[in-house]
């Protein structure tokens, strides 16, 4: 058993130069940058939380705190799983079909088209903005259908839409793993 990489940052390297599959690596890449985009949002909300609430003690506020730091995990968990499976494949020797890292590469894209999604339909229909009210714009273009539906769905159900990306991904390597 040939060793390849160390932890979670050599693998996404390791995965993208034994990948045999162009649209992984290109997911390799993109999603890197979206994990790391992803956990800059994180820790400024978490230090802006701190910072707003750092004269009150313990608490609910520091389940809420913890909370940022789950729902964060939660969202760039998915993203980097493909990645990691396909680097530790490599790793250990398993075979990985070029036909299994596309299939990885177009959920995992799916699931970063997802997290836009579900942010969307988290959407309310009028919010304050600067001290205005602000309401959402109407659904228009190619994409009005789509972003129809997802105005539809209920503002405390709009996890559902990464969680559907997300399963995405544990099916395609189900299904072709």
């Amino acid at each position: 058993m040939a060793t390849g990489y160390n932890g979670v940052f050599g693998a996404f390297p390791y995965a993208f130069r034994r990948s045999r599959s162009l649209l992984f690596k290109s997911y390799v890449v993109l999603s890197g940058l979206a994990v790391a985009l992803i956990s800059l949002f994180v820790v400024i909300a978490l230090v802006v939380l701190l910072g707003q609430t750092a004269a009150v003690q313990g608490g609910s506020l520091t389940l809420s705190r913890a909370f940022y730091i789950v729902v964060g995990l939660l969202v760039v968990f998915p993203a980097v799983a493909p990645t990691l499976v396909v680097a530790r494949r490599h790793r250990r020797d398993i075979e990985s079909t070029p036909r299994y890292e596309t299939a990885l590469a177009v959920a995992g894209y799916l699931f970063l088209a997802s997290l836009y999604l579900g942010v969307v339909a988290s959407m309310p229909e009028t919010f304050v903005l600067d001290g205005e009210t602000v309401t959402r714009p109407p659904p228009a273009g190619l994409f009005a259908p789509l972003v129809a539906f997802l105005y539809e769905i209920p503002q405390a159900l709009s996890w559902t839409v990464p969680l559907a990306g997300a399963l995405l991904i544990g099916v395609a390597h189900k299904l072709f793993g």
